[in-house]
């Protein structure tokens, strides 16, 4: 469970508060909370390019349904098809910045807006349904991150 509260210091100017997160031990749901908050503000575009091996293409955020690694290529599934580049994976969030994308395994990450199901799969992972009849596998080691940020 995530607490909060506030001290006022006069130090800080209003249009610049300064956030601290105190926890037992910086995990990934700390982790995923202070992107979050480093994210937070931040001006988020509505579009990312893309480059691909002959365009640079301009995705809509809000419609890239999920994000995989397959051997070198990264493939962005979108609504209008699956576009191929050769980005990583990480930069490829952090050039998101969209608090939307959630990490479901070394390789994938996915739009909760375009989640539709999670269903039990083997040793502890799970399936996860997209739009479009995609789908990915959620490792058990994201599992519990997936569920926070759910709601769960």
């Amino acid at each position: 469970m995530v607490r909060s509260r506030f001290l006022e210091n006069k130090q800080y100017p209003p249009t610049d508060p300064a956030v601290t997160v105190e926890a037992a031990k910086q995990d990934q749901n700390v982790q995923a909370l202070m992107a979050y908050i480093d994210r937070y503000g931040a001006n988020q575009p509505g579009i990312v390019p893309v480059k691909t091996d002959d365009r640079i293409q301009m995705v809509r955020i809000e419609d890239i349904i999920m994000a995989d690694v397959q051997d070198t290529a990264l493939l962005i599934y979108t609504t209008g098809g699956v576009l191929t580049t050769r980005e990583r994976l990480t930069h490829f969030a952090e050039r998101l910045a969209s608090p939307d994308f959630v990490q479901v395994s070394k390789h994938a990450m996915v739009n909760l807006n375009h989640l539709l199901s999670l269903e039990d799969s083997f040793s502890g992972s799970m399936t996860a349904k997209l739009s479009d009849n995609n789908k990915t596998s959620v490792s058990r080691k994201y599992v519990q991150l997936l569920a926070q940020r759910l709601g769960l």
